[in-house]
């Protein structure tokens, strides 16, 4: 499995790159920003490890630049900064996951191995799903609300994706992190809160009818019409 690695410390590169390789993954080697974007334009990588401070360009700016023309390559950051800021920052940018500095070399293969699988699983039954107006199509990622397509980033198109495949059921914030993020996250963030938030103004946009309920002390639910239990 090829890997790329953009990472500016040779002492991080150094551990990463021996102990991925004793894994079993074979690891090439960015360091700065800039060669890291042309050396994943310019190969066909099963896998992207970005660091988020890094020379030249940073790693937003890379992991942005690589989902312009990659949409489906995984790409884990790596960063010093655990804040519910910082945890969006680099998911928006078109990251599937992160992982805070300093960890273990087996918790970052093991996610790399659900990433992996994640994108190399089989593809559901069922391609369109619909509810109301809103149309997603989960073989070519579209989605549409009353026949106009919206623009969701990466992330939120998985949150809305995991919402549609389970529609009128209750989901809580557990259910959620570990099914759109496949991680478990510090529970005290509340980045399902904020990607929820997010979601819901592009759905609604338009005037829009609210598709995505709040189950107070439970979770969330997608269906039509209100939900008497609705935070608001």
């Amino acid at each position: 499995m090829g890997i790329l690695l953009v990472e500016d410390e040779p002492n991080v590169v150094s551990v990463i790159k021996r102990g991925l390789t004793e894994y079993g993954f074979e690891v090439s080697v960015a360091a700065n920003g800039a060669t890291g974007l042309q050396m994943a334009l310019d190969n066909d990588f099963d896998l992207i490890i970005l660091d988020v401070m890094l020379p030249v360009m940073d790693g937003i700016q890379v992991c942005k630049r690589i989902r312009e023309q990659n949409k489906t390559v995984p790409i884990i950051m790596l960063t010093a900064l655990d804040s519910t800021e910082n945890i969006v920052g680099g998911l928006d940018s078109g990251a599937d996951d992160y992982l805070v500095k300093p960890f273990k070399i087996a918790e970052l293969a093991a996610r790399l191995r659900t990433l992996m699988r994640r994108r190399g699983g089989e593809s559901p039954a069922n391609n369109s799903y619909l509810i109301d107006n809103l149309k997603v199509d989960t073989d070519s990622k579209v989605v549409y609300r009353n026949n106009e397509q919206l623009k969701l980033t990466a992330t939120e198109y998985r949150l809305l994706e995991y919402f549609i495949k389970n529609q009128k059921k209750v989901l809580s914030r557990i259910q959620i992190l570990e099914s759109v993020w496949d991680i478990d996250f510090n529970m005290g963030t509340n980045v399902v809160d904020v990607y929820v938030n997010y979601l819901r103004k592009k759905l609604e946009k338009n005037g829009g009818a609210k598709l995505i309920h709040t189950v107070f002390g439970m979770g969330y639910i997608m269906k039509e019409g209100d939900n008497d239990e609705d935070t608001k």
